[in-house]
């Protein structure tokens, strides 16, 4: 976990986060990789926010991991730029947050085509495939905090009927 957070910081600020992360790690180019860039730049768009504006200790990392959290919470509204909000009909919205997200999923094979992220944009009645996980997104580390509080504070138990904490010496 340390290392892909690591590799996550050295991913954003050092590429500003618009190059896909078969790239960065491996030096393979294909049509994909401009398909990771489109989606950042629609999520840029959309949101009013560059890639790597953010720089909370707690929280996403970049905007890629904060609009997949919000998407994941179905609060994806929360993403939308301030000064678009009267002017853009929210299935759109929607529509162009979820196509965003498709484009920057982590594996490569499971982004769209440029020629399908265009279809899907003109089509609003196609249906869309979930998107995956994006490309180094690491869950927030408030998320993470609490997580771990809420595993060491449960009694582990095979029967119901004792309580035992399972820790490593």
């Amino acid at each position: 976990m340390f290392c892909l957070h690591i590799i996550n910081q050295l991913f954003y600020d050092n590429h500003s986060g618009y190059m896909a992360p078969e790239y960065v790690i491996e030096g393979t180019f294909s049509t994909k990789s401009d398909v990771y860039s489109f989606g950042v730049l629609v999520l840029e768009i959309l949101s009013g926010r560059k890639i790597n504006s953010f720089n909370q200790v707690e929280g996403p990392s970049n905007l890629v991991a904060f609009a997949w959290e919000l998407w994941n919470r179905d609060a994806a509204f929360e993403l939308m730029d301030p000064s678009i909000s009267d002017s853009c009909l929210q299935n759109q919205f929607l529509r162009c947050v979820h196509i965003g997200l498709l484009c920057v999923e982590d594996d490569a094979l499971d982004r769209p085509t440029m020629d399908n992220v265009t279809s899907m944009l003109a089509n609003d009645t196609a249906v869309l495939p979930n998107p995956r996980r994006p490309a180094f997104y690491i869950e927030s580390r408030a998320h993470e905090t609490k997580s771990q509080e809420t595993k060491s504070s449960q009694n582990i138990s095979v029967n119901g009927l004792s309580a035992s904490l399972m820790e490593a010496r």
